[in-house]
């Protein structure tokens, strides 16, 4: 999944602005992200007087990290930015993770021993729309009054979350632009992981025991796979940050630390019982302001577990703004959860291994609508189609699809009053089995899924798909709005997933010899009634076969049948008109397929294009005598090529 290659921010290579520095007896000073206001802040000037000061000015020893890293390292500072710091606090539980954030910690701490090779250079690496960036700041913190301003570790001597939160910083622009932001998002930049949206408000899990177990399922999954989940309570603007009766916070970005069925009784008797309690395990950025409902750490509900499962949970009496929540509260108070998922596409590996295509495009304006590719959504029917398109293959009976649209951060921009991000969405279509070109008209398609349309950084879709080919349309919600984006798709097997560029076929040298196309026609063949087996006993496997000048399409095979619906799709850029369709109807059998029956169509400009039920014939010369049953379909054919 992730790149070997790191390119550097602003092409500030750390190793040798390092070594520049040590030959030189110097601290760095990073040029790119100065000690000004200017690195602070773009409309709210601090409360007091800033001074940079490095480690060495606010302790006597500092360190990296003191004893590892933990979610408890992690305070939340003058900023709002609750939502990165709870991302710190799930990255700090997850070694696999912090390493890559962190490249060769170990070197990069203070060295008591040997203080001459201290530089006052650090850098971290982020994963930055596809690919994995180095970014190094020097060490000096914003302080008020001799005291961090910002994000600060509880031990005094421990600067690794300051100095994170500082390169996060830069990439943004300044510290004030990482004033409202989404946990998802940060997670993203650490792992590369896939982020979806989960909108408890909307799913009403009050009272449906069996929806909020399959999403405790799901968390699950996620949690022991890696991934990172966190959540938060939706809040009017005059709600932010404000206190509930229950301890929890609105408008606030938590961590979940852990997701675990608890095992209720104590001895072997509960051993044995089995019974379990979903729970979830969740750490409030600030350190303080705990849930006080049930499971929480002075409740009874704690003597319903024996000791050893206690042991296993961790519990401490110092928990530091952590607390433990049932599933059934979890859904009751929270609004929204961002999930993470750490997709596996390793080939090693004994977990489920997914195919990963990756494609950056852009939404750019031009005034030929052939060329254009900022469409807006589906609302705008005349422009739609210009967006970018792109086509993948489904090529089991059925696969589980996840696909994720992201467009490029826009905080950097705040600055100048243009750092919101764009709605952004995508729609799912399933087209012909042999589409090569763009599609150019919606009526003639099955619109599959159409994604939310949002103003967040990305959008996600989990889905499943029948075996077909299918295209993916991702787009602005308004037309004529310009950005950059990432798509990725993943799928159990390869799914070829490719850009259409090419509007209709090309010319080529030999196209005087053999033909240009003159004519393009749409079969969607809907299924079929009253067909027959030569034994007459029991159903049949019946498929088509829709052929056009050497060209061939086959439907998925439909099990156990007389009356199939195919829902098959062929198009054809037909070079001699006057050469007819065939729409043929077998049944797979393991020694020889068996006939069924077919119709020919001339697919003339003048035919009908709304459905018609044929009856099928026999071939060749008998092709005028009836055989059972009829085939439901519908044709459309036109003269301009891009027409569909």
């Amino acid at each position: 999944m992730f790149s070997a290659h790191v390119v550097a921010h602003k092409n500030q290579q750390y190793a040798d602005l390092r070594r520049e520095c040590q030959e030189k007896g110097q601290l760095f000073q990073d040029p790119e992200f100065p000690c000004t206001d200017a690195s602070l802040f773009y409309s709210k000037p601090l409360p007091g007087r800033v001074e940079w000061k490095r480690p060495k000015e606010l302790c006597p020893d500092p360190r990296l990290f003191v004893e590892g890293l933990s979610a408890h390292d992690l305070n939340q500072g003058e900023v709002g930015n609750c939502w990165f710091v709870a991302a710190c606090s799930c990255l700090a539980i997850k070694p696999e993770l912090w390493q890559k954030v962190i490249p060769d910690w170990a070197d990069q701490e203070w060295d008591p021993k040997h203080p001459e090779k201290y530089a006052g250079i650090f850098r971290f690496r982020f994963w930055l729309f596809g690919e994995w960036t180095d970014v190094v700041v020097d060490d000096r913190l914003p302080t008020i009054g001799g005291k961090l301003i910002y994000c600060r570790s509880k031990l005094g001597n421990e600067f690794w979350s300051a100095l994170l939160e500082k390169a996060y910083a830069k990439l943004s622009g300044c510290y004030e632009s990482l004033s409202g932001g989404n946990t998802g998002d940060a997670v993203v930049d650490f792992s590369g992981a896939v982020a979806e949206a989960i909108d408890l408000e909307k799913a009403a899990l009050d009272g449906k025991p069996e929806e909020r177990d399959k999403l405790f399922t799901g968390l699950l999954k996620v949690y022991e796979r890696g991934g990172v989940i966190s959540c938060s309570i939706k809040a009017s603007p005059h709600e932010i940050e404000a206190r509930m009766a229950c301890g929890l916070v609105k408008g606030h970005a938590y961590s979940v630390t852990m997701v675990k069925r608890v095992r209720v009784g104590h001895g072997l008797l509960a051993y044995f019982k089995n019974e379990t309690l979903p729970l979830l395990r969740m750490r409030n950025p600030w350190g303080k302001h705990e849930w006080k409902g049930a499971w929480s750490d002075s409740s009874e509900e704690w003597a319903k577990i024996g000791e050893m499962e206690r042991g296993n949970l961790g519990l401490t009496v110092e928990d530091d703004g952590e607390f433990w929540m049932s599933l059934e509260d979890f859904c009751h108070y929270f609004t929204d959860i961002d999930v993470c998922r750490v997709i596996n596409t390793s080939l090693l590996s004994i977990h489920k291994t997914w195919y990963e295509a990756v494609h950056h495009g852009s939404w750019t304006r031009h005034a030929e609508p052939l060329r254009n590719r900022c469409g807006g959504c589906m609302n705008h029917r005349q422009t739609f189609l210009q967006n970018p398109q792109f086509l993948f293959d489904v090529s089991k009976e059925e696969d589980e699809i996840l696909i994720s649209l992201q467009q490029r951060d826009m905080k950097i921009h705040r600055r100048r009053g243009q750092g919101e991000n764009l709605t952004i969405g995508f729609a799912l279509f399933k087209v012909e089995r042999n589409r090569k070109y763009r599609m150019h008209d919606i009526i003639t398609q099955q619109n599959v899924e159409t994604s939310t349309y949002i103003n967040a950084r990305s959008v996600f879709m989990r889905i499943m798909l029948p075996r077909g080919r299918y295209v993916i349309i991702p787009s602005t919600f308004q037309p004529g709005e310009l950005g950059d984006f990432m798509l990725r798709l993943y799928a159990d097997v390869d799914a070829d997933c490719r850009e259409l560029n090419a509007d209709i076929p090309r010319v080529k040298c030999w196209s005087s010899i053999v033909g240009y196309p003159q004519m393009v026609s749409q079969v969607y063949v809907h299924g079929a009634e009253g067909l027959q087996k030569q034994d007459s006993t029991g159903g049949a496997d019946p498929y088509v076969i829709i052929s056009c000048e050497r060209s061939s399409v086959l439907s998925n095979i439909q099990k156990d049948t007389l009356e199939p619906l195919f829902d098959a799709r062929a198009i054809f850029y037909r070079r001699n008109p006057r050469k007819p369709i065939t729409v043929e109807v077998w049944n797979s059998n393991a020694v020889k397929d068996e006939f069924m029956g077919q119709v020919v169509l001339s697919a003339e400009l003048s035919d009908r294009s709304t459905p018609q039920k044929l009856q099928l014939r026999k071939k060749g010369g008998q092709a005028a005598d009836e055989m059972p049953g009829t085939i439901a379909l519908r044709v459309v054919s036109a003269r301009e090529l891009i027409a569909m």
